[in-house]
């Protein structure tokens, strides 16, 4: 990336620290001014991301031994790159979500909802050298959550972006276009400017739907700049 051309987001197209309709936030939100730290030898050196070192895992609609999840199968597709559009080869993005009916493979969850033996709802990919991604799953089911009363997630994947070390991580959410649950999502709407919280939504793509398998969906992230997708650390 060219830093000589950074340019920053758009005021209002970033989720703030502290969103009060959002509940968690009114936890985790830092109550003192910002503080910048200088780079060290420790982002510059370690630990670093390679398909050598931590296999892809592109389908997570199939176990290792080939036994199919239950659900709506997807193609996801999209490309990440930097504020001018050039693709970011090399990134690793870690993806999660809850299986079909809504709940995720973890001891924290406890929605009643059953869960899937043959899906853990956890991945990896990376991008080539044209930026591109690509990863099959099942779409992800609405789940309550206690944030206010009767409060529904929308469908969602967690996306969670690596550079060349640790330090420089970036996490969002992929929705999926005409969920009515995003009108009165406080994650979602957390975003001010209604432009970027669209950037958020994946676009159906027939061409990337495979035949007689699955339906196709295109998500796109620009990592800063004008076109900055919002990030949950932005």
């Amino acid at each position: 990336m060219n830093h000589g051309t950074y340019r920053p987001p758009i005021p209002g197209s970033q989720p703030p620290y502290a969103y009060d309709p959002y509940g968690s936030t009114r936890k985790r939100a830092p109550k003192q001014p910002l503080v910048r730290l200088p780079t060290t030898w420790t982002e510059a050196s370690g630990p670093s991301f390679s398909p050598a070192v931590v296999p892809p895992i592109a389908n997570l609609a199939k176990t290792a031994e080939g036994r199919e999840a239950i659900g709506e199968r997807i193609v996801v597709a999209g490309k990440v790159t930097d504020e001018d559009g050039r693709p970011v080869p090399g990134t690793m993005i870690e993806l999660w979500q809850a299986n079909a009916t809504g709940r995720y493979d973890h001891g924290g969850d406890q929605h009643d909802a059953p869960l899937d033996p043959n899906f853990r709802g956890i991945g990896r990919v990376f991008t080539d050298d044209e930026g591109r991604y690509r990863f099959t799953s099942i779409k992800p089911g609405a789940y309550p959550w206690r944030n206010h009363p009767n409060a529904w997630r929308p469908n969602h994947i967690h996306f969670s972006l690596f550079g060349a070390g640790y330090a420089s991580r970036l996490i969002t959410q992929m929705y999926f276009p005409g969920d009515p649950l995003l009108a009165i999502d406080p994650v979602y709407n957390s975003i001010p400017d209604p432009d970027a919280r669209a950037r958020l939504v994946s676009t159906f793509d027939i061409e990337l739907t495979m035949p007689e398998y699955a339906l196709g969906y295109r998500f796109d992230l620009v990592l800063r700049g004008l076109s900055a997708t919002p990030f949950e650390n932005g």
